[in-house]
């Protein structure tokens, strides 16, 4: 057995729902690197460029062209991301990671990245149906991932609203295609954000906050 094979194979049957590896190894590992981000930790990146290489067969597996694009853009970015945290270009004045929200410029940028991005995808899918049998909502989640990432790599308190609005798709998709361990741990992607979304909201209107080092 190939190691995508076994990556594929189903690790248990849980409710009526199987659950492959692939599928629960690339969203715990997801999962961990969400939480380091929460902590603004550089290692948030090596462990999301894991998460998409793993979640790249789980999603192979379900013919979810959408979703296996995002991976390959949730690899490409968490280079690039780590890239722009390891050398210091996101740091505090204490060497901490520095959060801040983007400015209406920045911000009017990520939402015509993501619109623009969802039409021009969405209609590829449409025009080849046979690369996702959802095309918008696969086109949706293609670019709000990499909204959000493009976020969090610039340190913008935005990339957690980003990935609520990802995930707010992505929850019901993974259900439907099969990825239950996706829909579930989605769910507590979901409450993680909510408390990630605060705590970075906060350090950037308590200065003092900025003492955790990265």
């Amino acid at each position: 057995m190939s190691a995508l094979d076994w990556l594929n194979s189903e690790a248990f049957t849980a409710f009526g729902q199987h659950i492959i590896w692939s599928d629960m190894l690339g969203n715990t590992i997801g999962l961990i690197a969400l939480a380091l981000g929460w902590l603004r930790s550089v290692w948030t990146w090596p462990a999301q460029l894991l998460s998409g290489v793993v979640l790249i067969a789980a999603n192979v597996s379900v013919q979810q062209a959408g979703s296996v694009g995002k991976q390959l853009i949730v690899v490409a970015v968490a280079v690039w991301g780590w890239q722009q945290w390891t050398r210091g270009r996101q740091q505090a004045q204490d060497g901490s990671i520095a959060v801040r929200f983007a400015t209406w410029r920045e911000r009017g940028y990520l939402v015509g990245g993501a619109v623009l991005g969802t039409l021009a995808v969405g209609g590829l899918f449409t025009a080849f149906p046979s690369l996702s049998w959802s095309p918008w909502a696969d086109a949706y989640i293609f670019a709000g991932t990499l909204v959000a990432m493009i976020a969090q790599a610039r340190g913008m308190v935005e990339f957690w609203f980003a990935w609520l609005l990802v995930d707010l798709v992505g929850v019901p998709l993974n259900f439907h295609s099969g990825l239950a361990f996706s829909g579930l741990i989605y769910v507590v992607y979901g409450a993680l954000v909510l408390w990630g979304m605060r705590d970075w909201w906060l350090r950037t209107r308590t200065p003092a906050l900025e003492g955790a080092t990265a």
